[in-house]
């Protein structure tokens, strides 16, 4: 399409403007998230509380310090060896030819030797940052709120982490002993072609030098776009593939198999592209480093043969040169890979630190108590809640729970019930009203007290990949194999389990789907009765079981509540009719509340509930 002759240029100039100053913005953001990030590393390599770290930093210095020494240094016995054998020259060290070779083969060697040196000191410190940034981590999403984890993707959650561990490693190893000791290799070279030859030396090769990093840090720079570009489409897909995984089932059920395909390939048709211009980007980069380091050393070579001729330098002088020369270009090379990598690191760390950032919804109070339970009452008065501010769920709810008495929470599909069981386990905060066991408010007291006081059972039983006996002793840290069965036989599972050729050594696979509903759901039951708490929750704790196992789960359960409070999440109101108290709850307030005989006296909600179900079964 032709420009029209008659616009006027003058209405696209804020327009770039703009974009220029958001780039600017931007460029500066990054600048400060990356110097964030390093000071959030420095810690990790000089901790104030372990002297043995900061001992094993300095002696890698120092290592890392001798081999550039003994690297610059080696091109001196191979000119004097040349020079030997050619019989010219001013040898710097009375030896032989013979002895000069061997003498340089052993400086090339103890280069290396040092190289290898500072990396075995230096591995234990990086690992140990690796390790404890990972941990604090690891314990950190551990903390964050339901809210917050209910927001995010597993897959993309997981790939932030390992990228962003995977930064840290790279960003000791590269930053440390990459850039630092290709500076100061750098540094001593253009020092010593300066003294021994002539400042054009260094001049020719600062500026091949300034040239190589412009050029590199430009093209980079448009190449960490690009990479950034290639990494979203890498979490996209990865977000797809796991996400189509975990609900394997749901795409077996409709059928669905070429759909997950297609929205994988569509996301791995983005990741291509951007990769495959990644790629353009590189050839593109190698080639320019190729071309500039050339001329550079060619220069320098013309340079150096020049005073051959005039018999102003020899030919070891002329080895010696190109042997510099090469000595700094082979670490150049690798100078854009490593830039771009360094940035990519930080990118990766910075979002990292952005979740280690993440500020927890749900914190305890300064020098919180502990939960004491004296008799395991609960109390809600006057909760109002909802999980979005224009939408409230709970509205005004208030009950009791005394002390051993079995409390039952029935109604409607959205009606608050499983609700209350998340804001009893606290894992969102009432926003108006109390909620308080034995007196104590769940806000003021730790947050391990109170979960380690409730036992849930809830409506769907998760389990980790591995044993049921496993599974079963997550109940309780160091519990006996005799109290794992115990809770077991109580939960109606022992037999099961041991009718199976491996008994509890039994995988029960990703998310426990090599079990049916039911036994996952005694498995969780088992495990809750393990835990041995004084407050019960269960959250339609039996949904998922057959009716003559429900009630034999019904008896285990009765069993396991005598002395406890329970409060009870149904459904199924038979479930629950001989619960002290029903409460009935009905678009988020408490419609009716007595006992099960009381409330179809009444003939209100609960009576129809209650007949509806009768006539179904």
């Amino acid at each position: 399409m032709s420009a029209d002759p008659n616009a006027t240029p003058t209405k696209q100039t804020p327009i770039t403007k703009q974009a220029t100053t958001e780039e600017e913005i931007a460029a500066e953001q990054e600048r400060q998230s990356s110097m964030r990030v390093l000071r959030k590393v420095a810690p990790y390599l000089w901790p104030e509380d372990m002297p043995w770290v900061r001992k094993r930093v300095v002696w890698a210095m120092i290592a890392l310090v001798v081999s550039k020494l003994v690297t610059v240094a080696t091109p001196f016995f191979y000119r004097d060896a040349v020079d030997a054998l050619a019989g010219e020259g001013m040898p710097m060290f009375a030896l032989g030819a013979i002895s000069l070779t061997i003498a340089y083969g052993m400086a090339r060697l103890m280069g290396v030797g040092f190289q290898q040196l500072r990396d075995a000191i230096f591995t234990r410190v990086a690992q140990r940052a690796l390790r404890m940034l990972a941990l604090e981590t690891f314990n950190h999403i551990h903390r964050l709120s339901m809210r917050y984890h209910i927001t995010r993707k597993t897959g993309g959650l997981s790939r932030i982490i390992e990228r962003g561990v995977k930064g840290v490693e790279f960003l000791l190893r590269f930053l440390l002993f990459s850039i630092g000791p290709l500076i100061l290799e750098l540094i001593m070279v253009g020092v010593i072609l300066a003294i021994l030859f002539d400042p054009l030396y260094l001049v020719v090769v600062a500026v091949t030098i300034a040239l190589y990093v412009w050029f590199t840090f430009a093209v980079t720079e448009w190449r960490v776009k690009l990479r950034r570009q290639m990494n979203d489409q890498d979490t996209d897909a990865n977000q797809k593939a796991i996400d189509s995984l975990l609900n394997y089932e749901t795409v077996k059920y409709f059928g669905a198999e070429a759909r997950e395909a297609g929205r994988y390939d569509t996301a791995m048709a983005g990741y291509e592209v951007a990769a495959i211009k990644t790629n353009y980007s590189l050839s593109f980069l190698n080639f320019g480093q190729a071309v500039i380091i050339t001329i550079g050393l060619v220069g320098v070579m013309i340079m150096a043969a020049i005073g051959v001729q005039n018999g102003t330098l020899t030919v070891g002088d002329f080895v010696m040169v190109n042997a510099y020369m090469i000595q700094i270009t082979v670490p150049l090379n690798f100078l854009g890979t490593v830039y771009r990598e360094i940035r990519q690191a930080l990118v990766d760390m910075g979002q990292m630190f952005d979740l280690l950032e993440q500020p927890a919804e749900i914190n305890d109070k300064p020098d919180a108590p502990e939960l004491v339970v004296t008799g395991g009452q609960v109390r809600l008065d006057n909760v109002r809640f909802g999980y979005n501010p224009d939408r409230e769920i709970l509205k005004g709810v208030s009950l009791t729970a005394e002390p051993g008495q079995m409390v039952a929470i029935v109604g409607s599909t959205g009606s608050g019930k499983s609700t209350i069981g998340r804001l009893l386990f606290r894992f969102y905060d009432v926003q108006s009203g109390s909620l308080s066991i034995d007196g104590q408010d769940v806000r003021d007291i730790t947050q391990n007290s109170l979960h380690r006081q409730i036992g849930v059972v809830p409506q769907d039983t998760v389990l980790f990949n591995d044993t049921i006996g496993y599974n079963i002793a997550y109940g309780r840290d160091g519990a006996t194999q005799a109290e794992v069965e115990a809770a077991a036989k109580a939960a109606q599972i022992h037999d099961f389990i041991a009718a199976l050729p491996e008994g509890y050594d039994t995988s029960v696979g990703e998310r426990g789907l090599k079990l049916s509903g039911g036994e996952k759901q005694r498995v969780g039951i088992a495990r809750t009765l393990l835990k041995n708490p004084p407050i019960l929750l269960l959250d339609e704790a039996t949904s998922a079981l057959d009716s003559e196992t429900e009630r034999e789960i019904q008896d285990a359960l009765r069993q396991a509540g005598k002395g406890r409070t329970v409060l009870t999440i149904a459904h199924r109101l038979s479930t629950i009719a001989e619960a002290d108290t029903i409460v009935v709850l009905e678009k988020g307030e408490v419609v009716e509340q007595g006992t099960h005989d009381a409330l179809l006296a009444q003939g209100g909600r609960y009576a129809q509930l209650w007949h509806r179900q009768q006539t179904e079964e």
